[in-house]
């Protein structure tokens, strides 16, 4: 047991550490993607965090496989490059008894992380995806564009020639103003600031130094002129403010194994009755034995003309019934795929934990190194990897290429069968991967300043 702890120890700080950094470098790329559409909305800091955290849950679900991964890495690695291994192994203790604590570790975290993955990332990926939605129909309140006339507002048309991007300051407005069918009212200004009122219901508009013209449409011989030093214009700021809406229908993510097992079952009893259907249409309308007179004649009859014209259209009829029990049968099939597709990633994914721990301690024992630089490198491969299996097998599957089962789990099978090749391989004979050949990659110049270097500071 004591082994055994210590085997653990030397995973646990490696795995927090990869775990931190993959997490920080997912929400990095997630801010970047996202940033955009979140800036300028008058969205406050705790929806930005709600949104960030929902979003986080997918993000712990692919990243904790990966830490795995470096950790058994840089754990093995280490031990390897201090010998702890060999002496080991000449204390009788096998490769295998190595493995055993980390196994055992990999197959909890992955009984946790299925836990994660089916009760908590549903619920999760459905609030991130209302909560997202909810964001994207809240309009930017300063998508205002120099030169160009802007009709975001309801009933206004609003033109800036010039805007200050650091203050916000608009000037040289003109404002049209269509709240009032029977008036028209034009407002100029020589400079404004755009900004939500207190309450976010209104989209005030404060403008300096202008003008309002209003005329009038059924008695075209009023006008009016108005100056003005300062004058605010309060605006409807329902498509700029944001309000979370409701419940809303749930996609296959964001249902747990037992909900889309119960979809899939009522999807199979419709595709049995969609079968019939199909084989009913096909003896009703294309098995028939009595065929259609086509032939042309001679003499013109408009009898026989019109006869012709009833054909065509039974065959016309026949085909469109067919075509439409067929395609109901495609689509019904395709949407059981889809689910089913669902249900093998919520295990095959908590699975790859098992799976890498395979693939890590015989790689750490060969390279011999456990920094992070060299267990990221090395874990880049297998992520690259895995990952292409994973959505290339999920496009397959959900087009009916290959089955579900083998589009979620062929990247598992096969780093479970190259793990086990590695640990049998290793455990028999220690081999020694080298970096040697990278170094001919790197100029000389740089290589004598390194060895210089090396010289002087010892």
């Amino acid at each position: 047991m004591i082994l055994y702890r210590y085997i653990l120890r030397n995973h646990f700080i490696p795995f927090i550490f990869s775990l931190i950094t993959l997490i920080c470098i997912f929400l990095l790329q997630f801010l970047m993607k996202f940033a955009d559409r979140m800036v300028g909305k008058g969205l406050d800091g705790w929806i930005i965090t709600k949104l960030i955290v929902f979003n986080l849950s997918w993000m712990v679900v692919l990243v904790v496989p990966m830490a795995t991964l470096v950790a058994t890495l840089m754990a093995f690695g280490n031990m390897s490059q201090n010998n702890e291994v060999t002496i080991m192994k000449s204390s009788g203790v096998s490769l295998y008894k190595m493995m055993l604590a980390p196994i055992v570790a990999s197959l909890v975290l992955s009984y946790l992380l299925y836990l994660f993955n089916n009760e908590v990332l549903p619920d999760a990926n459905h609030e991130a995806k209302n909560l997202m939605s909810d964001i994207s129909r809240t309009k930017p309140t300063l998508s205002l564009e120099p030169g160009f006339f802007s009709q975001e507002v309801p009933n206004y048309a609003i033109l800036a020639r010039r805007i200050d991007q650091q203050t916000n300051v608009l000037y040289d407005l003109t404002i049209y103003d269509y709240s009032n069918a029977l008036l028209i009212n034009v407002v100029t200004a020589k400079k404004g600031r755009i900004f939500f009122s207190a309450n976010q219901t209104k989209l005030i508009m404060a403008l300096e130094d202008g003008e309002i013209h209003e005329s009038n449409v059924e008695n075209t011989t009023m006008y009016r002129k108005l100056r003005f030093e300062k004058h605010k214009i309060a605006m409807n700021a329902d498509l700029f403010s944001f309000q979370q809406s409701g419940p809303t229908s749930r996609g296959e993510r964001e249902l747990s194994v037992e909900d889309m097992k119960y979809i899939t079952d009522s999807l199979y009893k419709i595709q049995a009755s969609n079968y019939k259907s199909l084989n009913n249409e096909v003896e009703k309308y294309l098995l028939f034995k009595n065929k259609f007179p086509f032939k042309a004649s001679p003499v013109q009859n408009q009898s026989k003309d019109v006869e012709r014209i009833k054909n065509l259209d039974r065959v016309k009829t026949a085909l469109n019934m067919v075509l439409s029990a067929y395609r109901r049968v495609e689509w019904t099939q395709r949407e059981i795929e889809k689910y089913e597709v669902e249900i093998y990633k919520k295990y095959a994914i908590p699975a790859a934990c098992f799976v890498f721990i395979l693939i890590g301690a015989p790689l750490g024992i060969m390279v011999r190194k456990g920094g992070f630089g060299v267990a990221a490198s090395i874990s880049l491969f297998f992520f690259l990897l895995y990952w292409a299996f994973l959505i290339g097998g999920e496009k397959l599957s959900e087009r009916g290429i290959i089955s579900p089962f083998m589009g979620m789990w062929s990247a598992n099978i096969l780093l479970f069968i190259a793990g086990t090749l590695l640990t049998i391989q290793t455990n028999l004979e220690t081999k020694t991967i080298s970096f040697d050949v990278l170094k001919k990659l790197i100029p000389k110049s740089f290589q004598q300043k390194a060895e210089s270097d090396e010289n002087q500071n010892s």
